[in-house]
């Protein structure tokens, strides 16, 4: 169930919306949903709202010019938040202790919208609540719906409707952005489905699937991500083999490739707040229904533990000296500034527990979010010195452009230059 249709631009017939949580997620939907009509967006977060008044997006997911150009009202406080027709939660599900889904934030997101909601039915809204946030088939109506009524003293059903529409931003990427993607919705009633349908309709220029269920919507989300983590951690697997046999990996996929139906994953360290989570998510509710998760948790086995891999080779190829080394990039992937779930601090801490003395450079990365999270410092600048062991982590673009001559200059004389990602031409080591 497609529809194709070009995003009108604002009118007076236009919904109110307030967008839930401003991050990597919400802003680019807001900043969508702002083009057709008003926004309020919410955030808990005082000084990301701060920035945002000011058109500055720490994520980089929206430039400063289109976020000056927004007629968004940005709120720290859900009372200063008008009623809407409808709320959209996009606020994130991490894991917690033992990989277990954490939906505390979600939660929170909830109590706060259904605090919000009275308002917006004593106005005659009739709002619907939509989720983006990945989740277990389930939670939408189990968990949040409860939590909602709890909070607004309204039922859920009668007063107010849920909706969900997977959110399918990936950091970075300027083509698939949420005003040309595909997006998945569903709804409580197919009343609800068609208003979720026109919201997302007038926003996108990539289409409408209409899911046959809240839960179908949920579980398809759940399964994107971890589908990528299963074959990424075929990738890496092999990718071990073959080191064994002294076979590049990249000499090998250069080869597959050729064949019309090969599917071109490739290895690495595999961070980030959706691939490196979800599937824990999908395992929590197999396990809750009696099922043993065996595919999904091998390749998040095989995944995590990518980066004591590429430590302990490393290692190895230093002939098991301890040294100085220099990791370039410590984001989750290249070009984005978003530390979340990175592996290569994982591969860091390795390399310092093997007793090498390590730095790490990254042009993106907040030194003080990194400091914070990792409890280690980034350089301030690319060093001049050189070093036993370089390893080009996470190639952006400001690596790239350096080349791989400016690279080797910071190798010391019979040190090693690594290329996680085999990017480089004259790597000393890759995987």
């Amino acid at each position: 169930m497609i529809d194709f249709q070009t995003p009108p631009t604002m009118n007076s017939s236009s919904v109110l919306s307030t967008v839930v949580g401003l991050g990597y997620v919400g802003l680019p939907l807001a900043v969508a949903l702002a083009r057709t009509g008003p926004v309020t967006g919410l955030d808990v977060d005082a000084r990301r709202i701060s920035e945002l008044k000011v058109g500055f997006d720490r994520t980089a997911e929206v430039d400063a010019e289109r976020l000056a150009a927004t007629t968004i009202n940005f709120h720290v406080d859900p009372a200063q938040c008008p009623p809407s027709e409808f709320y959209v939660v996009t606020v994130p599900t991490p894991v917690g202790e033992a990989d277990q889904p954490d939906l505390s934030i979600l939660a929170a997101a909830s109590r706060t919208v259904g605090e919000m909601l009275p308002r917006a039915i004593e106005a005659g809204l009739k709002p619907v609540v939509v989720f983006e946030s990945t989740v277990y088939p389930g939670v939408t109506e189990d968990i949040c719906g409860p939590i909602l009524e709890q909070a607004s003293g309204a039922v859920c059903g009668v007063d107010f409707f849920l909706g969900y529409s997977p959110e399918r931003i990936n950091p970075g990427d300027r083509e698939h952005t949420v005003d040309r993607i595909q997006k998945v919705v569903a709804g409580q009633t197919p009343e609800v489905l068609e208003r979720i349908a026109k919201l997302y309709g007038s926003i996108t220029l990539g289409g409408i699937f209409r899911a046959r269920s809240i839960k179908t919507a949920e579980a398809a989300k759940v399964i994107e991500n971890a589908q990528r983590d299963i074959n990424i951690a075929f990738m890496n697997e092999i990718a071990q083999v073959f080191a064994r046999s002294g076979i590049s990996i990249w000499d090998v996929l250069e080869a597959a490739r050729t064949k019309w139906n090969f599917v071109p994953f490739t290895p690495g360290l595999v961070g980030g707040h959706c691939i490196g989570v979800d599937p824990f998510y999908l395992a929590y509710h197999a396990r809750s229904l009696g099922h043993l998760p065996r595919v999904i948790l091998a390749g998040r086995s095989v995944n995590d533990d990518m980066a004591r891999h590429v430590a302990d080779a490393l290692h190895d190829r230093r002939g098991a000296k301890a040294g100085t080394a220099l990791v370039l990039g410590v984001t989750f992937k290249e070009n984005v500034p978003d530390i979340r779930n990175s592996k290569v601090a994982d591969l860091v801490a390795r390399l310092v527990w093997l007793g090498h003395e390590v730095s790490v450079h990254d042009p993106l990365a907040n030194a003080d979010e990194v400091a914070r999270e990792y409890g280690f410092r980034l350089l301030p600048e690319m060093p001049a010195r050189t070093y036993d062991l370089v390893l080009l982590a996470v190639p952006h673009e400001e690596y790239l452009a350096r080349g791989g001559d400016a690279l080797r200059s910071r190798v010391a004389s019979g040190g090693t230059l690594a290329d996680l990602k085999g990017v480089l031409d004259r790597a000393d080591w890759t995987l």
